[in-house]
């Protein structure tokens, strides 16, 4: 695997790691009151997003094993380009639901 595209998964896999170590023992309500909370974690879905748009483009046959990598990459632009609407909601469900399936494949890749 080209060096690069290790970057770009490593990127990935931080990133995740940082949502659920900024998430850890939180709650929606918790997630809702907090503008730092909610902007950090913002801060690394647009880091996902940008590093598997990358990947896509780099090396589409590593990026074709990532689940929902056109979901994630669309996710992303709407964090950056519809900024006052995101939903709190939405970003919570991906956080539980589909950072860790994330972070598992990312972390498959990289082994």
């Amino acid at each position: 695997m080209e060096l690069e595209t290790k970057k770009l998964l490593l990127d990935v896999l931080t990133s995740c790691e940082a949502i659920q170590e900024f998430t850890q023992d939180k709650t929606f309500p918790d997630y809702e009151k907090s503008r730092l909370l909610r902007s950090a974690t913002e801060r690394e879905f647009e880091v996902i997003g940008e590093a598997l748009g990358r990947l896509r483009r780099l090396n589409p046959n590593v990026s074709t094993q990532i689940s929902s990598l056109d979901a994630i990459i669309a996710f992303r632009h709407r964090i950056i380009h519809g900024y006052d609407s995101v939903d709190d909601v939405i970003v919570w469900n991906t956080i539980q639901r589909h950072v860790p399936i994330l972070l598992t494949e990312a972390k498959k890749l990289l082994a």
